[in-house]
C-alpha cells in the first residue's frame, strides 16, 4: 500500500512514532499492522540514512541447513555476485550495513559473513522502493526480484512475488521455472537491542534450499 501526501504529512507531525523520518517501510503495510510491531522494529526501519548515514548491526551465524539442490544454487549464484550463503560455517561473524543508494535514492544492503577458511563472503543488494509491490531487492546481473511486506507479532518479513532481469530501460519476467522458489527474510525482534535475521530460499519441487539464521544487535560505535 501506498500513503497519499496528506497521510505522509500527518505521519511525519507524530515525531514521537517516526524520530528519524523514514515512512518508506512504514508506506508498505497498514497502520495498524505497522502497530503490531515491537518498537525497536519500527525504529530501526524508520532510520533515514541519508547523508552519508550508516546502520551498523553485528553478530554472529546461529543456524544454517543447505541442501544439495540449495549448495548448487548458491554456487550458481556466483555467476550474479554471490547473494546466497556459500558454507554452513556455524558461530562466525557477521556484520550487516545499511546506506543510501545514492543512483536509485533506496537503500544498499552489505552482508559480510566470515568463514572458518578463507576470507569473508560479501553480499550486496539494493532495496529499491519501486515497482508494482512497492519494493523490490536487486542483486548482480541485472537480477531483481519484487517483495511483498508481512507483520507477525515480533517480525517483519519480506516475500519474493516475482523476479526478473533489468537490462536498460527493459524488464524481463522470469518464469517460474527459472527461478528458485520463495525467498523470504525475516526481521525477528528478540530484545530491545538485538534481533534475528532469517533467510529461506523453498522451491516448490525441492523444498527447503535453504535456511540461515544470524542474530544481530545494533552497533554501538
Amino acid at each position: 500500500m501506498r500513503l497519499n501526501a496528506a497521510a505522509t504529512e500527518a505521519l511525519e507531525a507524530r515525531a514521537d512514532v517516526f524520530p528519524l523520518g523514514d515512512l518508506r517501510f512504514r508506506a508498505l503495510v497498514s497502520e495498524a499492522d505497522w502497530e503490531r510491531l515491537p518498537y525497536a522494529i519500527r525504529r530501526r526501519f524508520s532510520k533515514r540514512l541519508a547523508g552519508g548515514a550508516t546502520a551498523v548491526y553485528v553478530g554472529e551465524i546461529t543456524d544454517i541447513h543447505m541442501s544439495k539442490a540449495g549448495w548448487l544454487l548458491a554456487q550458481a549464484a556466483r555467476l550474479i555476485g554471490g547473494p546466497l550463503p556459500t558454507t554452513c560455517d556455524l558461530r562466525v561473524p557477521s556484520i550487516v550495513t545499511v546506506t543510501e543508494d545514492i543512483a536509485t535514492g533506496g537503500q544498499i544492503w552489505t552482508r559480510l559473513y566470515a568463514r572458518r577458511n578463507g576470507f569473508p563472503q560479501v553480499i550486496h543488494s539494493s532495496k529499491r522502493f519501486a515497482g508494482c509491490t512497492g519494493l523490490e531487492e536487486h542483486v548482480g546481473g541485472g537480477i531483481g526480484m519484487a517483495l511483498t511486506v508481512h507483520v507477525t507479532e515480533h517480525s517483519l518479513i519480506f516475500r519474493s512475488a516475482g523476479y526478473f532481469v533489468q537490462l536498460g530501460g527493459w524488464r524481463i519476467p522470469l518464469p517460474a521455472w527459472a527461478t528458485p522458489g520463495t525467498i523470504s527474510v525475516t526481521h525477528e525482534e528478540q530484545t530491545d537491542k538485538s534481533f534475528f535475521f532469517r533467510l529461506e530460499v523453498i522451491h516448490p519441487r525441492f523444498g527447503l534450499l535453504i535456511r540461515q539464521t544470524a542474530l544481530f544487535r545494533e552497533s554501538e560505535s
